[in-house]
């Protein structure tokens, strides 16, 4: 049944994600033509602000209690992220934890290209020049290689979230999981799917060469006691009571050289998961006794928790101020909608502001070489 708590969220996250596109992120859009290295710096920035909102909601009003233990980032660095998807939404809870450990400015996720036309999220996403994939590696490829070459040809420090699964963790994919397995003499799994690999060395070659890489975390997230499957069980208010997050790092000096090697070991680090997540279901429901990280997080829980209680407020009442401003004044109706507009009619034309943003980077320096070779 539908809740009251659950349509809160619901509401007060998309209207956020609403005003913040239209309000804070679109006076921004025409820097992305001037310099779309600033461009993405500032934007960023803007981004990550919004991105406590929903932490401070799950914790704040919901109560939700994240335990992490394992390793921890070292503030600042980059790093591929790779994680089990236990459920549709485990990207969300993610913030939970690079909120205390590192710096969601550097965040990046690669979401299903059918989320770009979404109002308010898929705005936000495209300005945040998410990876959006299509699901077929041969159509995916070339997006890929383009937005990670634009990454570290502006030196943009990134935390690039990659579920190799491809897809949630349901009764239908892990059947179709186990027939893999057991067409290629695998081990059958219960708690993980299989892993694609391919998505991942790409990832990890791409980053590496252009020496944007410094680490990978491995992390497996469960749930012990409710588990949130789909955007639908929000709305249910049945958002989960407890986090549970596992991380292991590993530096780049440390992953093998090769892509089949590195296929390897992404694929043991599943092997891991599935014996880790076997271990805390079927025991107490915790990954370490002791219940804390061997790092200590780059924030203490006093500033979490200011930060928290200021996202809480700021986006309350700027969502709340922008519902009164759009009843009072024509003029703010008429940009309102004028952004909107745009908003829907470049994608329709462009394909998405992240991909505006990078043919605006490919122009400046296809005209910067031209320059250089005429001195």
């Amino acid at each position: 049944m539908v809740s009251c708590r659950g349509i809160y969220f619901v509401l007060a996250v998309f209207f956020g994600s609403v005003f913040g596109s239209i309000f804070m992120l679109g006076p921004l859009l025409p820097l992305m033509f001037v310099s779309p290295a600033w461009y993405r710096w500032i934007t960023d920035r803007v981004v990550a602000t919004w991105l406590t909102f929903p932490v401070a909601l799950l914790e704040m009003v919901f109560g939700a209690k994240v335990v992490i233990t394992g390793d921890g980032f070292i503030p600042g660095e980059r790093s591929v992220i790779i994680m089990n998807h236990r459920t549709r939404i485990d990207w969300m809870f993610l913030w939970n934890y690079l909120l205390r450990y590192s710096y969601l400015r550097l965040e990046k996720i690669c979401p299903i290209s059918s989320l770009k036309g979404i109002p308010g999220f898929g705005w936000a996403m495209q300005v945040a020049a998410f990876i959006f994939v299509q699901g077929k590696w041969e159509e995916d490829r070339n997006h890929f290689e383009n937005m990670l070459d634009y990454f570290c040809d502006i030196h943009q420090p990134l935390q690039l979230l990659f579920f190799p699964e491809g897809i949630d963790l349901t009764d239908n994919t892990k059947a179709r999981s186990n027939n893999y397995a057991e067409k290629n003499g695998l081990q059958k799994y219960e708690y993980v799917l299989h892993p694609r690999t391919t998505g991942f060395t790409f990832i990890v070659e791409r980053l590496r060469d252009g020496n944007n890489l410094d680490a990978i975390h491995d992390i497996t997230v469960a749930y012990p006691q409710n588990i949130p499957q789909t955007e639908k069980h929000l709305l249910y208010g049945n958002l989960p009571k407890e986090i549970h997050l596992h991380v292991r790092r590993y530096p780049v000096q440390a992953l093998p050289a090769s892509r089949e090697e590195l296929q390897l070991w992404c694929q043991k680090r599943w092997e891991e998961k599935e014996e880790r997540l076997r271990l805390f279901y079927e025991g107490k429901k915790y990954f370490d006794a002791t219940g804390r990280s061997k790092i200590p997080p780059c924030k203490s829980e006093l500033r979490v928790m200011v930060v928290k209680c200021i996202s809480f407020l700021y986006w309350t009442f700027f969502t709340l101020a922008m519902f009164v401003l759009l009843f009072l004044y024509s003029f703010v109706r008429w940009y309102f909608v004028t952004v909107l507009v745009i908003f829907v009619v470049q994608q329709k034309l462009f394909g998405g502001l992240e991909l505006m943003e990078l043919a605006c980077h490919q122009f400046f320096s296809k005209k910067k070489l031209q320059n250089s070779r005429k001195d």
